[in-house]
């Protein structure tokens, strides 16, 4: 009996949790279709800006071409999909702030805001480097090792798909200063034992890049290098946390100190 009220007390003690979570699902989902609806009338334009890097390099007479037949409807639709989750992942995380945020101690409520926001920063940075940087070189190094008499015209599809996996591959690997200061933070290992292992982070980062980049040096190499220099970035802020931290607790340690002293010698 007192099982079964046990149980019934769980699960209304969920029930204020689930109808949280259903508000939060359903916010960001409209905040999800505003974007969409605001942005589908310019689909095409949004296609043809991020084809840009790869037709600047296409040689004349050379052109985009959709296999399918109702590629040329559904690309530029599944593009402007995804980039409406795009500009939605800052409030998307701030939905997921407000929902774990209550559940979690002071200490941590100050960890993870910070955190939210630089992820948020990295991953669009990630974006850009790909965006800006790496597709003309990528480009220009495929299009230019195509064998004399072929005509390089890449499907709609096919392009969406291999720039969608860039920018989520450099989005992500952005994130690694992040990744970095969070495993120092959380006492999971310290700067000096992150230095000690730049040789296998070195190594793993243009295996990663090999993972996530087409097959080929320059895109492996572009990857894996900002990883490597990130990775970097991150022990630098770790090492200047630390030494805050262990700032702040001497100075609240020499406050303390002369006040237990006044109450001995009174």
């Amino acid at each position: 009996m007192d099982s079964k009220e046990d149980i019934a007390t769980g699960y209304k003690s969920l029930v204020p949790h689930f109808k949280e979570l259903k508000t939060r699902i359903s916010k960001s989902l409209i905040c999800v279709l505003i974007f969409f609806l605001i942005l589908f009338p310019f689909s095409d334009i949004i296609y043809n800006q991020l084809a840009e890097p790869l037709i600047s390099k296409l040689p004349t007479g050379s052109s985009m071409i959709a296999i399918d037949v109702a590629s040329p409807f559904f690309i530029p639709f599944k593009l402007v999909m995804i980039l409406a989750v795009f500009i939605s992942i800052p409030y998307l995380l701030y939905h997921l702030w407000m929902f774990t945020a209550p559940g979690l101690y002071e200490k941590e409520k100050k960890l993870v805001l910070p955190i939210l926001i630089s992820s948020s920063i990295l991953f669009y940075l990630g974006a850009a480097f790909a965006y800006f940087v790496v597709f003309p070189l990528i480009f220009a190094f495929f299009i230019s090792i195509a064998p004399e008499g072929i005509s390089v015209m890449t499907d709609i599809s096919r392009y969406l798909d291999f720039v969608i996996t860039l920018f989520f591959a450099f989005g992500f690997a952005f994130e690694v200063p992040v990744v970095t200061v969070i495993l120092v933070l959380t006492n999971v290992s310290t700067p000096k034992s992150l230095s000690a292992k730049r040789p296998y982070v070195i190594v793993g980062a243009f295996i990663v890049g090999m993972l996530l980049t087409p097959p080929d040096v320059i895109s492996q190499t572009l990857l894996a290098i900002p990883i490597w220099l990130l990775f970097e970035v991150g022990i630098v802020f770790s090492k200047i946390l630390i030494k805050n931290k262990f700032n702040s607790n001497e100075v609240l340690h020499d406050v303390v100190e002369p006040n237990n002293k006044n109450e001995d010698d009174k």
